[in-house]
């Protein structure tokens, strides 16, 4: 999975749902199936579709377990993402420890500032 495809699949609030009681622990498709339809309103075929997606960008695996599909989350697939957004958050991290460098170090060393009114002299 390459880390944008794992991160649109989960784009979706459906399937983002399946990702969130997945890390729960396995799950049957016909479980994620009635959970999407009780919150989202969408048919089975439409759960089928949202589980597909996410099991072709590595989020999920499956696996036949007698008459039904369970799945899982891919943890190997989720970690490249979660790296991704590891490296954002230091790159955010260091900059903004680097602003607030300078705005303390800015009070430390701004003037006063006192107020000065010219007055003009008349002509």
């Amino acid at each position: 999975m390459g880390r944008m495809d794992g991160l649109e699949a989960v784009g979706d609030p459906v399937r983002r749902r399946f990702v969130e009681l997945l890390a729960r622990g396995e799950r049957s498709a016909g479980e994620l199936a009635e959970h999407a339809a009780d919150e989202f309103g969408i048919t089975q075929p439409a759960a089928s579709r949202h589980l597909r997606v996410l099991r072709e960008a590595g989020v999920v695996v499956s696996r036949v377990d007698g008459q039904r599909r369970v799945y899982a989350l891919d943890r190997a697939g989720l970690q490249e993402a979660a790296s991704w957004f590891d490296e954002l958050a230091g790159f955010w991290e260091q900059r903004l420890d680097a602003l607030g460098t300078e705005l303390v170090r800015g009070r430390k060393t701004r003037p006063h500032r006192t107020s000065t009114h010219s007055t003009r002299e008349a002509s």
